[in-house]
């Protein structure tokens, strides 16, 4: 057994030499080890057009907090992470709060948990509760740039626009077809150069055919990732070839890819970004005192609302939400099928996704595809749309007739009792314990920590849930524990949007 120090295994990680070209972003990590052996690896972010000018402070300072992202993870493990860079007193804090909430959430979720990339003794972390959870200390440098002044931006941006963290997912798809009818989308694809990009193919050919705004970076993100991991000696050497849902330590990576997105949304004077995440991702739990997120922060609305918070310090005059922070997975899947099928076409839920005459389909044997497949059925709908075969639509039913989704208990609950209660699949004494009813999972859910009206901006809200009342049974509201029918009133619907409430705290 180890205490939480006996984490610290490398002496400097420098983020440094960035460079700044017209069409891309890239600067070296170096990472400096106890026995002062050193390695090195170079983070790119590419664009197909220019945003970039090396001789704009802005664009410069943007650059800096892209490159910073994926350090962010390693707060735990080292003496000392230096940014070298044009970073502003608004960044340096950002940084380093981003960089304490994600040392606790690694620690409790990482190590505290069950991770079976761990190597012994680390896999049996002796629990302490510190008053600071990143070991780092954290330092900023500004080595090429002194010749540049950063000032605060006073940019207007256009409400009616929206730049959207695109996928080949459900919920990346669904917000693209209700903003294609309420707004001007801009989808924007953030190419890994790893297996993940094979879930987007199938969406971006379409967007990249049928949506003039679409764009779509490339990030090398993913090659950082794995280097890192296969630097930490308490991570299994094999660790690529361990099946799991989970990434091996990092648990900040959604703001990776959001930091791709922002050079497009500043340069074209885009005043929302959108992030598809539905109700179930906003969570906050107790660890033996530890306050934390499931390892869902960067997906939940504390993320969204501090990061908006973030642009509005920095003068960007950008709004970060999801359209879907009411809605569960399966009401999700509904409308998209329901009222955007060209769409939902498209959707590749898999990480194992193959490539077949041109067109990526879905493996069919993970649990993301039994989850999508039985999820379709109880829609009365085709899974073969998106690319299941006949034989992969039977053998998902089959195998969730023995074996569950990862989804929480009364999502999972609401799917089974759809999916026996229609004879899709068997009643047996497994699906009779997993089967009971919840409509509050085919309604739209409203509660004062997950999902407010308060948290989407004033303009979207009516005619969006004009479009949710078509599909959903309905709308409750969580009382005193307890879903209870709600009406929406025109006073809730006109209630301040939360960045005009006083609050300073970014988590």
């Amino acid at each position: 057994m180890t205490g939480i120090r006996g984490l610290v295994v490398f002496k400097t990680l420098k983020i440094h030499a960035l460079t700044v070209e017209p069409k891309r972003v890239k600067a070296t990590y170096t990472l400096i080890k106890k026995d002062e052996s050193i390695v090195t690896k170079e983070l790119i972010y590419s664009y197909h057009s220019i945003f970039f000018d090396k001789n704009n402070a802005q664009n410069v300072n943007l650059a800096s907090m892209m490159v910073a992202q994926v350090a962010i993870n390693y707060g735990l493990f080292l003496e000392t992470i230096e940014f070298d860079g044009l970073y502003d007193e608004i960044d340096k804090r950002f940084i380093k709060e981003m960089m304490e909430n994600t040392s606790r959430e690694i620690l409790v979720n990482k190590f505290f948990s069950q991770n079976e990339f761990l190597k012994p003794p680390y896999d049996d972390l002796q629990f302490e509760k510190l008053a600071r959870y990143t070991a780092a200390n954290i330092e900023f440098v500004n080595s090429q740039f002194d010749h540049l002044k950063l000032t605060k931006d006073a940019a207007i941006t256009s409400k009616e626009h929206y730049a959207i963290l695109s996928s080949g997912g459900k919920d990346s798809l669904l917000s693209y077809g209700i903003i294609k009818e309420l707004g001007v989308p801009h989808p924007v694809f953030i190419n890994e150069s790893g297996r993940h990009w094979f879930t987007a193919i199938n969406a971006h050919h379409y967007f990249r055919d049928n949506e003039p705004n679409t764009v779509k970076p490339w990030c090398n993100s993913d090659r950082i990732f794995n280097w890192m991991v296969k630097q930490m000696p308490f991570i299994k050497e094999n660790f690529q070839n361990i099946r799991a849902d989970i990434y091996p330590i990092r648990l900040w990576t959604v703001a990776v890819f959001l930091f791709g997105v922002l050079p497009v949304a500043r340069k074209r004077g885009i005043g929302n970004i959108l992030i598809g995440n539905e109700y179930d991702t906003t969570v906050r739990s107790n660890y033996k005192g530890i306050t934390h997120y499931n390892a869902l922060y960067d997906q939940s609305k504390y993320f969204d609302n501090a990061l908006t918070r973030y642009y509005e310090k920095k003068g960007w005059d950008i709004y970060q939400f999801s359209l879907l922070r009411s809605l569960s997975e399966l009401s999700i899947l509904k409308i998209l099928v329901k009222r955007y099928p060209e769409l939902q076409k498209l959707q590749v839920s898999c990480h194992a996704a193959h490539e077949k005459d041109g067109k990526m389909l879905p493996c069919g044997n993970c649990e993301k595809c039994r989850r999508i497949v039985g999820m379709l059925c109880a829609l009365d709908e085709d899974p073969k749309r998106c690319g299941y075969s006949e034989h992969q639509i039977q053998k998902a039913l089959d195998t969730l007739a023995t074996r569950s989704v990862k989804q929480i208990g009364t999502d999972a609950a609401q799917l089974y009792h759809l999916l026996v209660s229609k004879g899709i699949i068997e009643k047996n004494e497994y699906t009779k314990k997993l089967a009971k009813e919840h409509r509050e999972i085919s309604m739209l859910r409203f509660d004062r920590e997950r999902s407010t009206l308060s948290d989407l901006p004033k303009q979207i809200r009516e005619p969006l849930m004009n479009i949710y009342d078509q599909y959903c049974d309905g709308m409750v509201k969580l009382l005193d524990r307890k879903w209870e029918s709600y009406t929406l009133t025109k006073a809730e619907l006109e209630m301040p949007y939360f960045l005009n409430k006083d609050n300073e705290t970014i988590l």
